[in-house]
């Protein structure tokens, strides 16, 4: 990020009065904001480059987005990274991808109980029934 400001602090003279401070990071020589499609078709480009599959940006952002919830990132977290007004949108379009993250959670709850009063203390696990695309629909 440094040698990228860096960069961008030496672009900035050769702008000259067309240089506008727009606060962004990754900018146009100018500092403008760069176009969504812009962007799109660097990332494709590179890609393709470097032989990867064709995958959308949008799919990244998902991927990233299931991965922090089945990694146990709380939900307000992946709320505030994704940029969602609220934290219902996100539990709703990601907690759907991974029943591992529900039962992870059911788990971790059902180790708070104990086995009763006077016992060792020890955390019981519950058997939870594995759901599948089926059970879920």
């Amino acid at each position: 990020m440094r040698s990228h400001r860096k960069r961008q602090a030496a672009e900035q003279p050769a702008a000259g009065e067309a240089w506008t401070d727009s606060g962004f990071v990754f900018t146009d020589e100018c500092s403008r904001p760069l176009h969504p499609q812009h962007v799109g078709d660097q990332y494709y480009l590179l890609a393709h480059e470097v032989e990867l599959p064709p995958v959308r940006l949008h799919d990244l952002r998902h991927g990233a987005a299931s991965l922090m919830l089945a990694a146990g990132v709380d939900l307000k977290v992946v709320q505030e990274t994704l940029g969602h007004v609220s934290s219902t949108f996100t539990r709703d379009t990601y907690t759907s991808v991974y029943p591992e993250v529900a039962r992870a959670a059911a788990e971790s709850t059902a180790a708070l109980i104990t086995t009763g009063p006077g016992s060792t203390q020890q955390a019981r696990l519950i058997s939870l029934p594995t759901r599948t695309a089926a059970t879920t629909s």
